[in-house]
């Protein structure tokens, strides 16, 4: 059963145990903030140096590089789109992020894969919104890739923890 594939955890997604983690990352894949901040600080600079030899990656699409100090073996980056109220493709483009990192770990053997709320941050994007998206995204993507054997939501916060279980068990 797909539901018992997907689990939703608070905490540092920094600290999780899984092949991949994936960073809510710019198109530059240049650092910045927030999810971003923290894998580099964690993974320590040369996940920096992996990101420069990348040439960026645009919005919706996946990168992935090694994870270095982290627990993760690698990390997949993908850049959410900044919300602009829902007519600019933006509920398109983040369910693209998440698609498009499963496939990423499916062409490298990823077995298990961690994703922050990808966009809910400086990005704008309604945490409600982007729950529901990466829910359903993951559930369709599952339900034909069985190779995939676990996927964690790590939400920062209780509220966040909250709306993802709310619907990934309505």
């Amino acid at each position: 059963m797909i539901d018992t594939r997907i689990s939703v955890v608070t905490g540092d997604i920094t600290s999780i145990i899984a092949d991949a983690i994936v960073n809510a990352a710019n198109n530059s894949l240049a650092g910045g903030g927030g999810v971003d901040g923290a894998i580099r600080r964690a993974a320590g600079p040369q996940l920096q140096e992996a990101c420069k030899k990348t040439g960026g990656c645009r919005t919706g699409e996946a990168v992935i590089t090694p994870g270095y100090k982290l627990p993760a073996k690698y990390v997949i980056h993908t850049v959410g789109p900044v919300w602009h109220g829902g007519n600019n493709h933006e509920d398109e483009l983040l369910s693209s992020c998440y698609r498009n990192c499963l496939e990423a770990a499916v062409r490298r053997a990823i077995k298990s894969v961690a994703f922050p709320a990808i966009s809910t941050g400086a990005y704008g994007f309604p945490p409600d919104r982007a729950a529901i998206i990466a829910v359903n995204e993951v559930k369709i993507f599952l339900s034909t890739h069985p190779e995939i054997e676990k996927v964690t939501f790590v939400c920062y916060s209780q509220k966040t923890y909250d709306l993802y279980n709310q619907y990934l068990h309505p």
